[in-house]
């Protein structure tokens, strides 16, 4: 029984730089890449090796996620980490974005992650780590990234209660709440609206936040945060009043 881990949206940015900290995990015979690109897989494992094995699927399909039980029941493997971090964001007001790419969004952020979970904790033993990419966004609502923010608040509400439940298995389940990070996210987010996100405080790179996300986890803590301002976010979304926080964003966005 080979010891996996399985990482979604591992073709780059941040599922990339967890994928290099997973082959020096001990133990880990192959981790199973996810992401839409086939090509970006393959260039992934020609310059990883031979541990990454890709999985080109597009995670709002449900054909695809059946795809992936059908791939787990058949090998039933020991999943020893399971990272959640597929997702896209969309920036602007909300009829920048059309119907179909709103659900397209809730189905990745949100209804893959739940659909991942309940089909890989069977395959978990104890010891073993969800990691659920959630967001610094999930810490208040966001005005112009609206639909974005409430998808990280559900993943992050949701993988906290998991971890409680989990207990009695010895699986942590960890909320992973980044700021801005220096990936491709931000090319798929424009729309071109002129009431858009503009204004990214706090940018670092992945790498660092890839780094302390898997530190927590294996301490076993339901959320991680990384560098003062985004602990900061966090300590002032339980005193900052909601409306005042949203007023404050949007003048931060240069939006009136």
């Amino acid at each position: 029984m080979a010891s996996i881990a399985l990482v979604t949206g591992a073709a780059g940015g941040f599922g990339r730089e967890l994928v290099k900290l997973l082959l020096q995990e001990p133990g880990l015979d192959e981790i199973w890449c996810v992401a839409r690109s086939k090509d970006k897989l393959d260039a992934l494992r020609g310059e990883l090796g031979e541990k990454i094995v890709p999985i080109p699927l597009d995670l709002t399909q449900r054909d695809s996620l059946t795809a992936l039980q059908a791939r787990l029941e058949g090998e039933r493997p020991d999943l020893r980490f399971l990272i959640n971090n597929a997702g896209f964001d969309k920036f602007g007001p909300y009829d920048a974005v059309d119907v179909d790419t709103s659900l397209n969004m809730i189905d990745l952020n949100v209804s893959a992650v739940v659909a991942l979970g309940l089909t890989a904790i069977p395959y978990m033993g104890r010891g073993s780590h969800i990691l659920n990419v959630a967001s610094q966004a999930a810490f208040f609502p966001l005005p112009y990234m609206d639909l974005y923010a409430a998808t990280k608040v559900f993943v992050r509400h949701y993988t906290r209660a998991l971890h409680v439940e989990l207990k009695d298995k010895g699986i942590s389940a960890t909320a992973v709440c980044p700021g801005w990070m220096k990936t491709g996210l931000f090319d798929r987010a424009k729309t071109g609206a002129d009431k858009t996100v503009r204004s990214f405080a706090g940018l670092t790179t992945p790498d660092k936040v890839a780094a302390k996300a898997l530190r927590d986890a294996k301490r076993g803590r339901d959320m991680s945060t990384c560098g003062l301002f985004v602990k900061a976010t966090h300590v002032a979304s339980k005193l900052v009043p909601q409306r005042l926080a949203m007023k404050v964003w949007t003048l931060s966005q240069g939006i009136r």
